[in-house]
């Protein structure tokens, strides 16, 4: 599949705002984050942002951008329009939830019932934004429970780090963020790495013999290519990288969104005052970098059922 770099953007960084505005909405109610107006502003702004950045930039891959608000009618039947849905009803309840934490520095009451709703309100986009693909079919990369999974994971770990980092800038006392943001990135590059070896044990069921009904008769191979030019469905879903590529792109991501964050997280728990901090933001910069990198290769390396029309066999 082609890897636009507007659904690259939008999925890591509005994955990224949506694990940090979760954690927020977990953590404030009992007290595990100063409920303070400056603490509130620079944490939920960069929440809310990120999200806001994220979803913006997914409206570029559309045809008719303007035309973006119908798909909130098909939620009965799209996980697109059920992210859409999702992240409408999330904007609705965390303004009250800011207001709440921003004007009266409060997270109890009414106002932790509109935090609890709002990380509610976050992991359901993420969930729907990782159903989207997961539920594509003619795409055995995405098709399946791996999916869904490492989108809420990576959410989770990034939004852990920023949340590491904004802590630590307001000089807040809550070590327990970075030993957190680092389980939790542990965990979601286990999946990944889950993930990868998964997709090369298992190869696709479909192949030109399966599609035409032809392979009892032998290797089935068309005599003439379908047309002579580029097309749309080549574009979009003929996307071929080479796999010395992939590979060495898998080793820059591990690199960029798992080894360099843990080992400044590590340096950032040891050391306290500015220098700490440096090391968190680093950490979250570089976890965003890296995990670009596995979205890219995310939509890079899918293959589509319809490559097969075009001679290419299913990987």
């Amino acid at each position: 599949m082609h890897p636009a770099p507007s659904l690259v953007l939008f999925t890591t960084a509005a994955g990224a705002g949506y694990g940090l505005l979760f954690l927020l909405g977990i953590t404030a109610p009992f007290g595990l984050v100063p409920v303070e107006r400056w603490f509130g502003i620079a944490a939920l702004g960069l929440a809310l942002g990120l999200i806001t950045l994220g979803l913006a930039a997914s409206t570029y891959h559309l045809g008719h951008p303007e035309r973006a608000w119908r798909a909130l009618s098909q939620w009965r039947s799209s996980w697109l329009s059920r992210e859409g849905v999702a992240a409408l009803a999330t904007y609705a309840v965390a303004a009250p939830f800011a207001l709440g934490w921003v004007l009266w520095q409060t997270a109890d009451g009414i106002w932790a019932v509109f935090a609890l709703l709002t990380a509610a309100g976050a992991a359901a986009t993420t969930a729907c934004t990782g159903m989207i693909y997961a539920s594509l079919k003619p795409i055995r990369q995405w098709h399946t429970p791996w999916v869904p999974a490492l989108f809420m994971a990576f959410a989770l770990a990034t939004g852990a780090i920023w949340l590491a980092a904004v802590t630590r800038l307001f000089g807040a006392a809550a070590g327990w963020v970075e030993w957190w943001a680092m389980g939790a990135l542990a965990a979601a590059w286990a999946l990944k790495l889950g993930y990868w070896r998964a997709m090369r044990r298992v190869s696709s069921a479909t192949t030109a013999e399966t599609a035409t009904g032809l392979g009892h008769l032998g290797r089935v191979r068309a005599l003439e290519a379908p047309h002579t030019e580029d097309n749309y469905l080549l574009r979009e879903m003929g996307y071929r990288i080479a796999r010395k590529h992939a590979r060495r792109l898998r080793r820059l991501a591990v690199f960029a969104g798992l080894l360099l964050p843990l080992a400044l997280l590590a340096l950032a728990i040891a050391t306290p005052g500015s220098g700490g901090t440096a090391g968190l933001v680093l950490a979250a910069v570089a976890a965003g970098i890296g995990t670009v990198i596995a979205r890219w290769l995310f939509f890079a390396e899918a293959t589509h059922t319809v490559a097969l029309y075009y001679g290419r066999p299913g990987t």
